[in-house]
């Protein structure tokens, strides 16, 4: 049997995906959860093969979840099930360590292919998104970038984000300056959103 953790912290999807997985006779999902904070406790407890983990959650969200589970339990593999079919999302994804990435309108023989294949010890992206991220390519943005991007989208002054990344107020205003280049947008906010929408933040 292949042990399954969910993680979703929409109750009807994670209900209804628990649902469809417990009809395929070598598949068992083992514990539940709604937030990514419970993702490690509930994985340490039940020992899951395959963690299936949304992206946006309340705590920590999937990608610090995958990076949790493959700090501490090198032999759960993860697949990210989520709605988000961004490039920048399944780069970071794979950088957390996941195995998989599948979008949740695929077909749920999909999702079941995709469990059979990264328990296998193979690796499985949705065909539509792995095209896309070749032809999009990696995020532009430097670390400093991102994270100066990420507290701005928060609605933060230059003085609030130089405080919560210790920072110079320079120093920000230089980072968003490059990050609004790179993006192309004309305001930080814009930026923020095309990075967002993109999936590197």
């Amino acid at each position: 049997m292949i042990r399954i953790l969910l993680a979703d912290d929409q109750a009807l999807v994670r209900g209804a995906l628990a649902a469809v997985l417990r009809l395929e006779p070598d598949i068992d999902v083992v514990a539940e959860v709604g937030t990514g904070t419970a993702v490690l406790p509930a994985a340490q407890r039940t020992s899951p093969d395959i963690a299936l983990l949304d992206v946006q959650m309340p705590g920590r969200d999937g990608l610090a979840a995958a990076a949790d589970l493959r700090r501490s339990l090198p032999g759960c593999r993860t697949i990210i099930c989520t709605t988000f079919s961004r490039p920048g999302y399944l780069a970071r994804a794979m950088s957390a360590g996941a195995a998989g990435y599948v979008v949740k309108d695929s077909p749920p023989e999909q999702l079941v292919d995709a469990i059979r294949r990264v328990q296998a010890g193979l690796r499985f992206v949705d065909s539509a998104l792995a095209a896309e991220a070749l032809v999009g390519g990696a995020s532009p943005l430097t670390g400093r970038e991102t994270d100066v991007l990420r507290a701005a989208a928060e609605g933060g002054t230059v003085s609030d984000i130089a405080k919560e990344l210790r920072l110079s107020p320079g120093t920000v205003r230089n980072h968003l300056s490059s990050a609004i280049g790179k993006t192309q947008a004309r305001t930080r906010a814009e930026a923020a959103r095309l990075a967002e929408g993109n999936g590197w933040l």
